[in-house]
């Protein structure tokens, strides 16, 4: 029996230099590092995940760095700017905390709430939303835990027909709540990680590459359930792919006829299967696959520190 997903499991964007990215995600924004493993489909480029303490569903923005590919282009179909919640009130301060790192900021408002835009290094666009939030903030890291990132808060996405990709969204379970000009606000029932929205213009078409958003993963309970999702796509001629197994979740990707990329991945197994939590990102993790390839993968990866590891 299919039940609505509760919101975004993750979301992953393509990135420059590896160190340039662990700097910004883990000592400018104070996000753990839950994860330095590797990309299952290059095993020869890392993955990072980044999360709060835990690295809860809900909260992990991961990275793929790939330092030589071309700058991407803004555009559609695509996802063009992805959101984290931080507390209300809070946006004061990391206007000053962004400002003191070189980093530029403007503040927007919508659906009655306050976002502050900025771009990380890579000049992917993100903002920081005042919002609240039950999750618990990473309290050992670079920014005091009243005022910590609280997990994703949603994507704006930018689709080729907006109303295709609604269709889409009401199918996996969320709702509709307003419209303020060309922005439309999907929600979905959960309690973090719960905003899509839908961008209803018609610039250039985008190009993919450093400083992209390539995904929004969405939470579905286990793979029995997964499974019933990927038959619905295919029974509705949507593109879809096969399961995938991620080591930490199951997935499955799927191209709506909007254009926008969504993955629906499990909650299961969890990011504890290879190291406790206490260990979280001190070590490169690779996939049980890729073990007997260990040397030769670290022989190939550029090596980067992690900030705040010697502590």
């Amino acid at each position: 029996m299919l039940t609505d997903t509760p919101g975004i499991h993750h979301v992953t964007s393509m990135v420059g230099d590896p160190q340039e990215n662990l700097d910004f995600y883990v000592e400018t924004l104070g996000l753990r590092l839950v994860k330095r493993t590797v990309n299952h489909e290059d095993v020869l480029r890392y993955h990072f995940y980044y999360g709060n303490g835990s690295g809860d569903v809900g909260t992990v923005y991961t990275c793929f760095p790939y330092p030589n590919e071309p700058p991407s282009r803004r555009g559609r179909p695509g996802i063009p700017a992805a959101a984290f919640a931080v507390p209300p009130g809070s946006l004061g301060g990391w206007e000053r905390r962004l400002s003191d790192r070189g980093v530029d900021t403007e503040r927007r408002e919508r659906f009655g709430e306050t976002a502050l835009r900025f771009e990380d290094p890579s000049g992917t666009r993100l903002e920081l939303v005042g919002a609240e939030s039950p999750v618990d903030p990473w309290t050992d890291g670079s920014v005091p835990a009243e005022t910590a990132i609280r997990g994703i808060h949603g994507v704006t996405t930018l689709p080729v027909n907006p109303y295709q990709t609604a269709g889409v969204l009401e199918t996996l379970g969320f709702e509709y709540v307003a419209e303020e000009g060309d922005r439309i606000r999907y929600e979905a029932p959960g309690d973090r990680g719960t905003v899509v929205d839908l961008l209803n213009r018609e610039p250039p078409f985008a190009r993919e590459g450093i400083g992209s958003i390539h995904h929004v993963a969405l939470r579905v309970p286990d793979e029995e359930e997964l499974r019933e999702w990927h038959d619905l796509f295919r029974e509705r001629d949507i593109e879809v792919s096969r399961i995938r197994d991620r080591h930490y979740y199951r997935a499955i990707y799927v191209r709506e006829p909007g254009g926008v990329l969504f993955e629906l991945s499990t909650e299961e197994p969890g990011f504890d299967i290879d190291e406790g939590e206490e260990a979280f990102g001190s070590s490169l993790v690779l996939p049980p696959w890729a073990e007997e390839d260990r040397e030769m993968i670290e022989g190939q990866l550029p090596p980067v520190d992690v900030p705040g590891a010697a502590e």
